[in-house]
């Protein structure tokens, strides 16, 4: 076989992988949407840098994935008992580049930190009652009396 074969068989061995690749990811991103618990959200902690992905709902925590990722392990993992609701204000023009078009920006604190969640309002909703649907304060050990 000529040189050439090989240079164009390498080629089109990549393109194959490179396609094979997108098609994973797609698969895993529409996995991602159908399922129970989700919704779409982009995720900055701290002054990092904005990462897209979709959060689900676990028993005790809340998991953000990203969607550029193949791996099924949850890039950040917050734990509902430390999640505290700090409220949500409009995306300012810098930040709207990295959010969706009906994004709004959420604020939280953490052990991990502060982060900031950018959802759609509807999905706000369902965070909020999701983290203040615990047991009352003093009752259990869900959430701690201050």
């Amino acid at each position: 076989m000529s040189e050439f074969g090989v240079i164009v068989w390498c080629v089109l061995g990549l393109l194959a992988l490179a396609l094979i690749v997108l098609v994973l990811l797609g698969v895993r991103r529409s996995q991602l949407r159908r399922t129970l618990g989700t919704f779409d959200a982009s995720l900055r902690v701290g002054e990092g840098r904005w990462s897209s992905g979709v959060c689900r709902y676990a028993d005790h925590s809340l998991e953000f994935l990203r969607w550029l990722s193949l791996t099924p392990v949850a890039a950040y993992r917050f734990e509902r008992t430390g999640l505290e609701l700090k409220g949500w204000r409009q995306p300012t023009d810098a930040e709207r580049p990295r959010l969706a078009s009906d994004a709004i920006l959420v604020e939280l604190d953490s052990p991990q930190g502060p982060l900031q969640l950018g959802m759609s309002y509807g999905a706000y909703t369902g965070l909020s009652a999701w983290i203040e649907a615990g047991p009352v304060a003093g009752v259990g050990t869900w959430r701690q009396a201050p």
